[in-house]
């Protein structure tokens, strides 16, 4: 029950995520002016997200930031209502981003704390999967206010509100581990695992038995390298792929909603699978092929320009498989990496996704802006290719 907050907050932000660029686009901005807004957010996102994950683990109090990032993007939510000027909007967007990412390395926490290590992909995914169903919730709110034209004012504090909800649920229902031990567990057993491995090799060499173990290191700066990568692929993709959809394809605003409410609704059943189909290590040998799927579907965005008869249609096709593909690489990836990052690092994560989506939103729109999207969809399919590659040294 502690994650229904999430589920509410992530309501608000799955509303907003569409509504935001179209917004800004209908008052003035350009493309340009949504990718500085990301762009800005993210950067200041990354130290943030590894403070809040060090503070966190150090006071080991958890339920604090979780509340200090629901309760301030409710203020800065109602603070947008009060002007449209671009330069003021975007200044509110990264001072929110700072405090909008205290819940994430807790929530990190919670999970990896609460349940054993062979229950992490399941807990994740779970996890995963119930707030993704708040998130398409929010698209779906978001189609019904574009249907009926309902003004900008009444759906920014309908965001804030749902924040104000999920802050008060999260009050009630969010308690602390009594013991923080389950993480520090799983590295002995992994320094363990390897030492015996060697063991083995050892006496082999020694007895001249043929090997047939593997004595291979993990190779965490390939698989930060990876998260990176993917982060700006995504982000360079996505950022600007709202305003491609309601401008180059003519698509309308609730179109484009329903499009990337189908894409959520895709990732509640990715998320919902992962944690099931398997087993613990496995995930390290997927997770590049999910990424290769991802560079070809990005690459396949192409083709809405050769077949403008089917573009709706391939359009919600490549999303949908797009969001499939997501749910399972968000489970696996945070899965490995609570393995992966000492205490006191848990923000690392958000600070490497954070780094690359920086990049990706800012590029992104830039490109779309200078060279077309086209440009755009060529550049993401090849960084998702080269993510690949460093997960694939990673396993």
């Amino acid at each position: 029950m502690w994650r229904l907050g999430f589920f509410f907050h992530e309501m608000a932000f799955g509303l907003l995520s569409i509504f935001l660029p179209l917004y800004i686009v209908s008052i003035g901005g350009s493309l340009v002016h949504i990718g500085i807004m990301s762009a800005t957010a993210l950067v200041l996102a990354i130290p943030a997200s590894f403070f809040w994950g060090y503070l966190c683990d150090k006071t080991r109090h958890y339920k604090r930031y979780i509340l200090i990032s629901f309760l301030s993007s409710t203020i800065i939510l109602f603070f947008f209502t009060i002007s449209t000027a671009i330069g003021f909007l975007i200044m509110l967007y990264a001072v929110m981003s700072i405090f909008h990412v205290a819940h994430e390395a807790p929530k990190n926490v919670l999970i990896a704390e609460f349940y054993t290590r062979k229950e992490w992909e399941k807990a994740f995914a779970f996890y995963e999967g119930f707030t993704e169903t708040g998130w398409l919730i929010g698209l779906l709110l978001g189609f019904f206010i574009s249907i009926y034209g309902i003004c900008p004012t009444f759906t920014l504090l309908l965001c804030s509100g749902l924040n104000l909800v999920a802050f008060t649920v999260s009050l009630i229902l969010v308690t602390d581990p009594l013991l923080i031990f389950e993480r520090s567990l799983v590295n002995i057993e992994k320094a363990v695992g390897f030492t015996h491995k060697g063991m083995i090799v050892a006496t082999k060499i020694l007895d001249g038995l043929p090997l047939d173990v593997k004595l291979k290191k993990e190779n965490h700066y390939a698989f930060f390298a990876g998260l990176v990568l993917f982060s700006l692929a995504t982000s360079m993709l996505f950022t600007p792929l709202p305003v491609f959809f309601s401008h180059c394809l003519a698509f309308s605003a609730s179109v484009v909603f329903v499009i990337y409410a189908l894409n959520s609704a895709a990732g509640v059943v990715g998320y919902f699978l992962a944690g099931s189909k398997l087993n613990i290590g496995a995930e390290k040998s997927a997770v590049s092929k999910i990424v290769i799927f991802r560079s070809m579907l990005a690459l396949s965005l192409i083709s809405l320009a050769w077949m403008p008869a089917y573009t709706l249609t391939l359009s919600t096709l490549i999303l949908v498989l797009m969001g499939f593909a997501y749910a399972l690489f968000l489970v696996f990836t945070l899965s490995l990496s609570m393995e992966l990052m000492p205490q006191g690092k848990t923000g690392l994560f958000n600070v490497l996704v954070g780094l690359g989506g920086a990049g990706g939103s800012f590029v992104g729109p830039f490109l779309a802006e200078t060279c077309g999207f086209t440009m755009v969809f060529v550049v993401s399919s090849l960084i998702f290719l080269l993510a690949s590659v460093a997960f694939k040294i990673f396993a």
